[in-house]
């Protein structure tokens, strides 16, 4: 069941109209935090200067 198709769900439609897709967007901020999580530990960069000294 796909959760975009009013037919199959109603209530969610109506609940999309209503307040946004709300499911929707907590991915979207959940995987950008994933992304900024990623990079904010990422010491690639430090291991590569620590290896041209």
């Amino acid at each position: 069941m796909s959760f975009t198709d009013s037919s199959e769900a109603p209530i969610y439609a109506g609940l999309v109209e209503e307040h946004g897709d709300v499911l929707a967007e907590v991915r979207r901020v959940a995987e950008e935090t994933l992304r900024e999580a990623d990079q904010a530990v990422d010491f690639s960069d430090v291991r590569r200067s620590a290896a041209y000294r």
